[in-house]
């Protein structure tokens, strides 16, 4: 979609919105605390943590793999979070891990969708795996993009917590991109606070500095096959050096073989440099990076 379309549709947009989530509260359907339990190994089974939040792997007995976030020192009365978990639950689109209800008592539980295929990061580091193709990777990157753009820009008030990372990504049974850290808490330490007027500014002030900076090691992750858990300071300090192009061969992940193609792999280290190369201070925007991917990777090669 055109720059300045989006521009003049957005005031519009945002005011369905308002009209569309003003009505009653949305139903949000209740899982039993045992059958939770239940279904994460008495809690054993987890993909990420962060300082308030833990996330696991449940499977119900339908046979369903899902994902079940604890809230955890949610500090804010009964009454806020419901009112967040149900803007949480008004949240659609294809690459956001969707809500599906909740479990309340002594720990505050988050039921989502379907996470068949587990989280990037096992696809990226876990050897049993059948190592993702080099299309793969570039729909993923793109999709996430789409998801912060829809959850900055196409969103009122704005989604304030995202956080985005190989362990919060999940992929669904066609290997799309799920975003799964967007929520509540917002001390994480990988947690960015929106506020109000950053979407009039397309996303370009301090506050989406570090949205893009995770961007950027995202897209190294995908490249390398390195987790930036561990090495996310070498592969920032890996793509700022002045030379960096005489050792790609050297960083790519192996088990890519000889299948990426060489122009998008460009494309892709590119919008990496970018993102991870100002800080606080983003010289390129969420719209200006989809349009940019859209335009160099989706469009008929040269």
């Amino acid at each position: 979609m055109d720059h300045r379309l989006i521009r003049k549709l957005r005031p519009r947009l945002l005011a369905w919105l308002r009209r569309s989530r003003s009505g009653r509260v949305l139903f949000m359907k209740r899982f039993p605390y045992k059958d939770i339990k239940r279904a994460t190994d008495g809690f054993q089974s987890i993909m990420y943590t962060t300082s308030h939040i833990a996330a696991y792997k449940a499977r119900f007995q339908d046979g369903g793999v899902v994902l079940i976030k604890e809230m955890r020192d949610y500090d804010q009365g009964k009454d806020a979070f419901y009112r967040e978990v149900q803007l949480l639950g008004r949240l659609h689109h294809r690459h956001l891990l969707a809500l599906k209800g909740l479990s309340t008592g002594h720990r505050r539980l988050l039921v989502f969708d379907n996470i068949e295929r587990g989280s990037l990061k096992e696809h990226l580091t876990d050897p049993i795996r059948t190592p993702l193709d080099w299309k793969t990777r570039l729909q993923i990157v793109i999709g996430v993009v789409a998801a912060l753009e829809y959850l900055l820009l196409f969103n009122e008030p704005p989604m304030y917590h995202v956080s985005i990372s190989s362990s919060s990504i999940m992929l669904d049974e066609n290997f799309n991109a799920k975003l799964s850290d967007v929520g509540l808490q917002s001390s994480g330490e990988n947690y960015v606070t929106v506020p109000h007027t950053s979407c009039a500014k397309d996303c370009m002030g301090q506050e989406c500095g570090n949205i893009m900076f995770q961007l950027g090691v995202l897209i190294l992750e995908l490249i390398t096959g390195q987790s930036s858990d561990d090495r996310a300071a070498d592969l920032v300090q890996w793509i700022r050096e002045y030379r960096f192009c005489s050792s790609i061969h050297k960083m790519l992940d192996p088990d890519l073989g000889n299948s990426y193609d060489s122009r998008e792999l460009k494309s892709l280290l590119a919008v990496a440099k970018l993102c991870v190369r100002y800080g606080d201070k983003p010289k390129i925007s969420i719209l200006q990076v989809l349009r940019y991917l859209h335009k160099k990777i989706e469009s008929p090669h040269d």
